[in-house]
């Protein structure tokens, strides 16, 4: 069955990513067109990239990073749950991100995003991104914003519209992780 990885992107401390990854895994986990895995940073503890060898080269030296490639290898897909920072995506995700590299390719992605505008800018940066792991992102998206989706910018209180833009970045990112599945076994 197709699995679809639901990765938390911050490590903050009372980050209000938890409530969101945890409303979108349960939303997901009603579905029977696929497998889906909460999957956190904060139980990876990965440090600011540590491996001496680039990560498109798959030699990967330390535990950690052995440890992070098999979750995402094992992964068809993703649905990235991020806040926005400064316009961009966590320095957390990031760095997770770029721990490694094969282990992304030919899957697909899809975003649900926080912040102030919705955390758009964070996803845009995460396309970009996206594109040079040969990821395909989806066209659908959930922007949840902190004035309107969060009461006093702390406790998720999601408007009932985003459910249904959920079950959008779902379908997408389910069809396309299962249209990949041919080119990753080619």
């Amino acid at each position: 069955m197709t699995k679809i990885g639901i990765i938390l992107g911050s490590t903050r401390p009372d980050r209000n990513g938890e409530a969101v990854a945890k409303w979108v895994y349960d939303i997901a986990s009603r579905r029977s067109d696929a497998e889906f895995e909460l999957v956190d940073l904060l139980d990876y503890n990965l440090p600011h990239l540590d491996e001496a060898v680039p990560p498109s080269m798959g030699q990967y030296a330390n535990e950690h990073t052995k440890r992070w490639a098999a979750k995402i290898a094992e992964l068809d897909g993703f649905v990235f749950v991020t806040p926005e920072y400064n316009h961009s995506t966590s320095g957390a995700l990031k760095n997770a991100i770029d721990f490694v590299y094969g282990e992304w390719n030919n899957k697909a992605a899809g975003f649900v995003s926080y912040g102030s505008v919705g955390g758009t800018r964070a996803v845009e940066h995460l396309r970009l991104i996206m594109g040079e792991l040969q990821v395909a992102d989806v066209r659908a998206q959930v922007a949840l914003s902190l004035f309107t989706d969060f009461e006093n910018f702390s406790s998720f209180k999601p408007g009932p519209q985003h459910e249904g833009t959920l079950g959008v970045v779902l379908d997408q990112t389910v069809t396309w992780s299962k249209a990949l599945e041919t080119v990753r076994k080619g």
